[in-house]
């Protein structure tokens, strides 16, 4: 079978689907493809699967371009970039890679959450920049973790992670919102749980959200709800950009509304928004929660298991529609 890969992956998933005797073509761009530049490529050959990304933007169009291939199989644990109500309409089958990123995003998100609150970044600027004259006792004067209160929206695999991190690393107090209550939880980690998300920003000394983007989830995070944070809270995102209105975000830390924030993804990603990058009570990072050596092979490897599963006449296991 032929299988179209529409950006370069780690090698472990590719080799999977070599020994299984598939040929596999690699999009030879460093990049992005366009929608016109993936259209022109799907129309090479006739392709039986697509590998994409979560950069792909995977609509009907797509879809016509590669009419043969009956599995979009994407290298994430989201899948919004795929339209999935019309792969369903199509028959198409589209898979993702769940659970295989949960410790490393988690763990992403507490050094962020860590980094902040001790004003590493910021820190390692002003040495490096010849600043640093000696030992002083209110030199970057950062703030403690330990018995805080760690709030968590969102409590999936990686919410719950976090808050594992924050309870077992730091005695911290947990408060969650989620739209399903988690008794379980609650009774293992002492947690709270907060019936909206204004009670729980109103309370929580760090914020770590982990929400997928929904249009209920849309700029949850908004100019009225930034104003209920703490002056001394910091906002920790490592879910989707839009969750946060960004604009209204970089008003509040200009006017130093919060302590700070760790951004790993961005409202108009790769852009960011005008003045982010400019504040020293911020910390950004590129969009590499789950960049670590192991969890992109496994990634690798976990895509190109579900094309294959497909392509031998079973399920794959990691089926979305």
């Amino acid at each position: 079978m032929k299988i179209y890969v529409t950006r370069a992956i780690p090698d472990s998933g590719i080799n999977l689907l070599k020994e299984k005797g598939h040929e596999v073509t690699i999009s030879s761009k460093d990049g992005v493809l366009s929608k016109e530049e993936l259209i022109s490529e799907l129309g090479k050959e006739e392709y039986d699967a697509v590998l994409c990304l979560l950069t792909d933007k995977v609509d009907g169009e797509i879809f016509d371009a590669a009419p043969k291939a009956k599995i979009f199989a994407n290298y994430a644990v989201g899948y919004g970039n795929i339209d999935v109500e019309e792969a369903k309409k199509r028959g198409l089958a589209v898979t993702n890679t769940p659970g295989v990123l949960t410790n490393t995003v988690a763990e992403h998100a507490f050094a962020l959450m860590m980094a902040i609150s001790k004003r590493i970044v910021e820190a390692d600027k002003y040495t490096r920049a010849g600043k640093y004259q000696g030992w002083s006792p209110m030199l970057m004067l950062g703030t403690d973790m330990y018995q805080k209160t760690l709030g968590v929206v969102g409590l999936g695999r990686i919410g719950s992670r976090v808050a594992h991190h924050g309870k077992n690393g730091f005695d911290m107090n947990i408060v969650y919102y989620d739209v399903k209550r988690n008794e379980n939880f609650e009774k293992e980690y002492g947690a709270t749980f907060m019936e909206n998300v204004d009670e729980l920003l109103k309370q929580a000394d760090f914020i770590s959200v982990h929400v997928p983007l929904l249009d209920s989830t849309r700029h949850l995070i908004n100019a009225e709800r930034l104003a209920l944070m703490k002056e001394s809270a910091v906002l920790v995102n490592t879910s989707r950009g839009p969750v946060i209105d960004e604009k209204a975000l970089v008003e509040v830390l200009k006017n130093k509304q919060i302590r700070g924030a760790a951004l790993d993804v961005f409202e108009e990603e790769p852009k960011l928004a005008d003045g982010l990058d400019e504040l020293d009570n911020v910390i950004i990072t590129p969009h590499i929660a789950s960049g670590t050596q192991e969890t992109r092979s496994k990634m690798s490897e976990m895509a190109a298991q579900n094309i294959i599963d497909f392509l031998d006449g079973g399920t794959p296991k990691n089926l979305v529609s």
